[in-house]
């Protein structure tokens, strides 16, 4: 097994010596590309990604976050072509061809093609995933015919490492690329940790990318760590949770993540807004589109773009035997309503059932479905001896996520009081 000498040859030849092409990144310093990538991501469709924001609106907390998806897709690639030399070499690494290399190097370049506008904002809306949206775009003209003609790759190839639902034939290939591309080790979580971290000017996502790297060993089907690394996914794993405290779940951009997504909901279920205007949107055609609408829950948007947002009226950590209700959004939407209700009766004010906002962040992991390799074995990860054992994993989960109610500001005040009265008996308690 293993990757035939003349092969792995020409993958490395490949890498050294086709990408000619320097840009730069404040994070990585200078991105090679081969002559053909430059020609893929001068596609309108990849250009696009320069006007969606990596962090949403976490600029209202973090000015500096204003970083892209197309600076983060090409730090992925970035890595992408660092694991993958790293990885050609080891003479463990199942055998894959020149084509499979490139197709995965174009998947890692092109795997947000399909993003959403506003980051996170649209989860868990009745939606087609990213990941689909991003095969769809691939299997274009424009990407088929670059992919096709100019980097000498199958298309297919490449979408099927982004789209899980594309690959029916189980091809072992696609399915190593793949996981490599989205697992543990992923290219993807490095440069979104360090990259964040660095655009908002906090140390926590920083990683020792390196050594990271460097302890990489290929299995058969996937990547393991040379117990060695062990510490640098520990760092990886903590850095993901003081992230998620301090910038991606922040307070103030889980309100305007959840003031955006009931505007978008309520005009998917009101048949006001249709599914397909908001696939191919940056952040500033995301706005407009809503902006010419003239129901009065669109002005959820405008009050985040004019930094104009609800406040916070009640916070509990979430608890799945009393919340776990609350996280379909119908059923939400159901007491969000019951909520504005009981406020117009208490206190005969005028607030609407589109101001009334329960959030409820998704579920987080930190499991680490990863083999160490010890003593000329591997070891599952909950065997090594790390420090992240399944009650500490379970302790920062519970730590970040929780149920916030958001009002406008005067029904805050005015209610605060009266909320966890409210609250207890929405939710039975």
């Amino acid at each position: 097994m293993g990757i035939e000498h003349e092969t792995r040859q020409k993958i490395l030849e490949h890498l050294s010596s086709d990408y000619t092409e320097a840009i730069r990144d404040p994070l990585w310093q200078n991105i090679y590309l081969t002559p053909a990538l430059k020609k893929l991501i001068s596609l309108g469709e990849f250009q696009k990604l320069a006007g969606i924001r990596q962090l949403g609106p976490a600029y209202l907390v973090y000015p500096g976050a204003t970083h892209t998806r197309l600076n983060h897709s090409l730090g992925v690639f970035h890595l992408a072509k660092r694991i993958i030399r790293h990885v050609s070499v080891d003479r463990r690494s199942p055998p894959v061809s020149l084509e499979g290399v490139k197709a995965f190097l174009c998947a890692s370049l092109l795997h947000d093609l399909g993003h959403f506008p506003y980051t996170h904002s649209f989860k868990d809306l009745p939606l087609i995933d990213h990941e689909t949206l991003t095969g769809r775009l691939i299997m274009t003209p424009p990407f088929q015919r670059v992919l096709r003609e100019e980097v000498n790759v199958e298309p297919y190839m490449v979408a099927a490492i982004v789209d899980e639902e594309l690959d029916h034939h189980n091809n072992g290939e696609i399915l190593f690329f793949r996981r490599i591309l989205s697992g543990v080790l992923d290219p993807d979580k490095l440069d979104y940790l360090n990259r964040d971290a660095f655009f908002c000017g906090v140390p926590y996502g920083i990683q020792d990318t390196d050594f990271f790297i460097d302890k990489i060993i290929p299995t058969s089907n996937s990547l393991a760590l040379d117990e060695r690394g062990l510490g640098s996914v520990e760092s990886l794993l903590f850095a993901k949770y003081q992230m998620y405290r301090s910038v991606y779940w922040h307070r103030t951009v889980r309100i305007a993540t959840a003031m955006i997504k009931k505007a978008v909901f309520l005009g998917l279920l009101e048949n006001d807004l249709d599914s397909t205007q908001l696939y191919g949107l940056d952040d500033a055609g995301f706005f407009r589109t809503l902006a010419i609408r003239e129901r009065n829950y669109y002005q959820l948007a405008r009050m985040v773009f004019e930094r104009r947002l609800l406040k916070t009226a009640y916070e509990y950590p979430f608890d799945p035997r009393i919340h776990s209700q609350a996280t379909d959004l119908n059923t939400r939407l159901n007491m969000e309503n019951r909520i504005a209700a009981i406020l117009r009766d208490r206190f005969g004010n005028g607030i609407e059932p589109w101001e009334v906002i329960l959030d409820i962040p998704e579920p987080i992991s930190f499991e680490v479905d990863l083999s160490i390799y010890k003593d000329e074995g591997f070891l599952p990860f909950a065997a090594s001896g790390s420090v992240f054992s399944t009650s500490v994993v379970e302790g920062f989960t519970k730590s970040l996520r929780k149920v916030r109610l958001f009002l406008p500001p005067a029904a805050a005040r005015e209610a605060a009081v009266y909320i966890p009265e409210i609250m207890s008996s929405l939710f039975g308690t």
